[in-house]
């Protein structure tokens, strides 16, 4: 690494660590990874005693690569992303997922005093990020963080996360086609749930890593 790339990522660390700092203050349970293996092996760590784990869709876990290891340590995965199920299928796990041991998601964006925010067009992933699994670890990239308002957090949710989302999605939105949210009225449009978690929900062992990568939308 060049003296460049260890500056930029000097700076990171300081965004990431006052990220968690803020986070703890909130009640979450706040860790910063240097690296994504950081997080994948505190993912596996927390995971021993999970019998049933439920993935919300995320890129930043699928980056990760944490599924294969859990499947591998003989965890019943509940991931309603193969397109193969049916809606039914997808339905009945995404209702599963809403009390499983462990669910594992992303997150949206992330301010520098703590407060996570995310839009679902669903709602299932913010739904069991609020209550019911009986832990969540939510991953989130440093370019995720937003030094501003839960507002400005939006507006980086709708201008860098829905596009892509809705591309890969195959939605057939107009961010999907050119790239720009145009607060659509579109059939397909996924911005449907915003919700803003600025304290740690009572009943929820919610953790947060907040890794030094780019990493997800």
């Amino acid at each position: 690494m060049g003296m460049t790339e260890e500056l930029v990522s000097w700076t990171h660390e300081q965004k990431c660590r006052k990220a968690v700092t803020s986070l703890e203050k909130n009640g979450f349970t706040a860790h910063y990874c240097h690296t994504p293996q950081d997080a994948t092996e505190y993912i596996t760590t927390h995971a021993v005693d999970a019998v049933t784990i439920g993935f919300g869709g995320s890129m930043s876990v699928v980056a990760l690569g944490v599924e294969m290891l859990l499947r591998e340590q003989g965890k019943e995965i509940l991931n309603h992303g193969p397109a193969t199920f049916s809606r039914d299928q997808k339905m009945d796990i995404m209702r599963r997922q809403l009390t499983c041991d462990l669910f594992l998601s992303g997150c949206n964006a992330l301010t520098l005093n703590g407060e996570l925010v995310n839009i679902d067009a669903t709602g299932n992933r913010v739904g069991a990020m609020l209550f019911g699994p009986r832990k969540v670890i939510v991953v989130a990239g440093r370019n995720k963080l937003v030094d501003g308002s839960p507002q400005d957090a939006i507006e980086r949710v709708k201008a860098w996360a829905t596009p892509p989302n809705s591309k890969r999605l195959n939605f057939k939105t107009p961010c999907a086609a050119t790239g720009f949210c145009s607060d659509c009225t579109s059939p397909d449009r996924l911005c449907r749930v915003t919700t803003i978690i600025d304290r740690k929900p009572r009943f929820t062992d919610l953790h947060v890593l907040v890794v030094n990568a780019e990493i997800g939308f």
